[in-house]
């Protein structure tokens, strides 16, 4: 029997109606200030290992992250759609192992996306942290996790304009200690290196500092004096590709996924690539036009993972 993960979060973080997924998606792309300004661009440029091995890519609901998120869609598919990604998930449930989904689908809108059981398998046997475990996405509590749902609306969007199926392996990382991070990070990389006959990327989910202003009814200068200055420290170690430093900066933020950061970056130095950069960066507070009162100003971050 096959097992297929249904959409928790569709209604509520992302459209229920496939329609109106790719129509907001569209109008995300087309979002002048927030978005890329316009459509998706692939040039199929490939030749030999990818340029841009993948990067982070917030997952809140779609009206406030997915401009920024497709940043890093964009920057990925540029040079052609991969083969796989693998999704490094955060925890919201009190998730504390790392988990795969070894094989079967995970159903949004769009249509299914089947799981790379070769990838999966591989990634097992890399690293004996890395468990098969199916509670991780499915029954109570971990079902209603959305962090890695919402990135696959988007990934098949890329994938229906590139023209092709795309498969995913989920790895939910509720590990946070450095040397297993360090593990998992050379786990993915060496599985990586024995599927070479694919083009893999990785897509790191995580959300920036999460922020209560002191003051809802005038909250711009704190969001901009204190929110902006952690989620900064924490950008500014990813672009000078500091593994270890990102995790400790956002290690002092309420980023919810620093093991999801560290863990691409460690993957991406293991596989020989040399350079790192932002894309975009914005606060719910903006996004929803400085609206008062601000009881809650969330960080969105997109920046990639690349050779020069």
């Amino acid at each position: 029997m096959t097992l297929t993960r249904k959409p928790a979060v569709a209604g509520t973080f992302y459209p229920r109606m496939e329609r109106d997924i790719i129509n907001l998606i569209d109008e995300c792309f087309l979002d002048e200030n927030f978005g890329i300004g316009k459509k998706l661009t692939i040039e199929n440029t490939k030749d030999g290992p990818r340029k841009v091995l993948g990067g982070v890519s917030p997952h809140a609901g779609y009206v406030y992250s997915a401009p920024c998120a497709i940043h890093t869609i964009q920057e990925i598919f540029r040079e052609g759609a991969p083969d796989t990604i693998i999704i490094l998930g955060t925890q919201h449930t009190g998730y504390d192992k790392i988990g795969l989904m070894k094989a079967g689908n995970w159903k949004t809108p769009l249509g299914d996306l089947e799981i790379d059981s070769a990838v999966s398998s591989e990634l097992l046997k890399e690293s004996p942290n890395i468990i098969e475990d199916d509670s991780a996405f499915f029954g109570f509590p971990h079902h209603r996790e959305h962090n890695i749902e919402v990135q696959l609306p988007l990934i098949q969007y890329a994938a229906k304009k590139a023209k092709k199926e795309i498969k995913i392996v989920p790895i939910k990382v509720g590990r946070m200690e450095k040397n297993i991070l360090q593990e998992l990070g050379k786990a993915i990389a060496n599985a990586i290196q024995k599927n070479q006959n694919k083009d893999i990327a990785i897509i790191a989910s995580s959300d920036m500092t999460h922020y209560q202003p002191r003051n809802p009814h005038k909250p711009e200068t704190e969001i901009k004096t204190v929110q902006k200055i952690r989620d900064q420290a924490v950008i500014d170690a990813f672009e000078e590709f500091n593994w270890e430093k990102t995790l400790s900066k956002a290690n002092e933020t309420s980023v919810c996924g620093p093991q999801t950061i560290a863990t691409l970056m460690i993957a991406a130095k293991e596989l020989g690539y040399n350079s790192a950069k932002g894309l975009k960066y914005y606060t719910s507070f903006e996004k929803m036009g400085k609206r008062t009162p601000c009881d809650y100003s969330v960080g969105y971050f997109a920046g990639v993972l690349f050779k020069k």
